[in-house]
């Protein structure tokens, strides 16, 4: 059995996740709602550390100043009293019928203008909580008919919108970072900054990109066909992994939101080898130190206590696929696999120290040989069996 989740491990939940009642576009709901604050002690008796929310998770929507400070505060107040923290804040801009069109992309004007001062409100929500990352997923930011997005005008308009909140940001002085979640599809025909590389792009494009990164989710990636491992791997590598959300997911379908581990078990285990050991050539390489935290549905099958019980299998399969990764790593087998696959050998640069592009583009290797080079077996299936091991032996 795993251990009790500790402080140290940093794990957060949405409060939309433990909150949801289970409905869905084809079904009623088939659990009641809590209060936003009755969810928070529940979270603390099962060791996690921290919580997330959206503004219209705490208040409903159009509620006045009042009620919205009354009703974060008593959050803030049940979170303090639990011992979590809020580390993140999010804002929604795609249930309303007024976002059907997006947000910050939307063709009409009006709905831009309303939706950016709702997300700068969310941002001053972020800095009375003290959360350091603010969330931004732009659900509605797509299209169904390709003629009736002007893309080039959306990405302008996403350009301005994301530059506006940065510099809002910098001129409270809040402490904190945005990070762009992606998703390809759903609830739009097609989303933009459907992926973490379009995202990457976007931000290269900012006028204030060094507040700006990624907040990854498991599911969005995998939706797509791509390996999440991967795309947490080039947010590293790009300084611009802030956040991330852990869930489950069985392919190319709909955003299915799986516990974390009850998707694709191989990928989840190589993603928290990744979280937990870094990059193995380069041992002091980037590594992500924010919260792990956890965006899934309990499964509308559940009553209460499979909310609990779902909630715990997150923290669970974090913890044992930890364990196990911590363990393949330290295999000598595995390791010298991994020598003889040449996985370290891919940290040495290709060009020698002080090399001449122009004298290595005159060059020859006599040593090497194409033919000679081409019989080598790489191992990577013994690599990967030993992966297969140590997650299930």
């Amino acid at each position: 059995m795993p251990r009790h989740p500790s402080p140290e491990d940093n794990f957060s939940f949405g409060l939309w996740t433990v909150g949801w009642n289970g409905a869905d576009p084809f079904g009623a709901a088939t659990r009641p709602t809590l209060a936003p604050w009755d969810y928070v002690d529940g979270l603390a008796q099962l060791g996690a550390s921290a919580i997330s929310f959206h503004d219209n998770d705490i208040y409903p929507f159009g509620a006045d100043e009042d009620v919205q400070r009354r009703r974060v505060g008593r959050l803030k107040d049940a979170a303090d009293r639990a011992g979590l923290r809020i580390e993140m804040v999010t804002t929604n801009t795609f249930t309303h019928p007024v976002f059907k069109d997006g947000g910050l992309c939307a063709n009409d004007r009006a709905v831009r203008r309303f939706a950016l001062r709702k997300i700068l409100n969310a941002v001053d929500l972020a800095g009375q909580v003290d959360a350091g990352t603010f969330v931004m997923w732009g659900g509605r930011e797509g299209s169904e008919y390709d003629g009736s997005k002007d893309v080039y005008a959306a990405l302008e308009r996403y350009k301005e919108g994301i530059d506006t909140v940065a510099a809002y940001i910098k001129a409270q002085e809040y402490d904190l970072r945005i990070a762009l979640e992606p998703k390809p599809n759903e609830p739009r025909g097609d989303i933009l900054l459907p992926t973490v590389g379009h995202a990457l792009a976007l931000i290269a494009e900012l006028d204030h990109a060094e507040i700006v990164g990624v907040n990854p989710e498991t599911g969005h990636e995998q939706m797509a066909g791509l390996n999440y491992t991967h795309a947490i791997a080039q947010a590293l590598w790009s300084g611009k992994l802030f956040h991330i959300d852990l869930n489950g997911q069985r392919g190319t379908k709909y955003d299915q939101d799986l516990v974390f581990g009850h998707g694709d078990l191989m990928s989840a285990f190589f993603t928290v080898d990744l979280l937990e050991n870094g990059f193995p050539g380069y041992p002091d390489g980037p590594r992500y130190t924010g919260a792990q935290h956890f965006d899934y549905k309990p499964s509308r099958t559940e009553h209460m206590p499979g909310v609990w019980e779902s909630a715990r299998a997150n923290m669970s399969t974090y913890l044992m696929l930890a364990e196990k990764a911590r363990a393949f790593r330290a295999d000598a087998r595995v390791q010298e696999a991994m020598t003889g696959a040449g996985v370290f050998d891919l940290a040495q640069p290709t060009l020698g120290d002080g090399e001449s592009i122009m004298a290595f583009a005159a060059g020859n290797d006599p040593s090497f040989s194409p033919d000679t080079a081409a019989l080598r077996d790489y191992g990577f299936v013994r690599l990967q069996q030993l992966a297969v091991e140590h997650l299930i032996g």
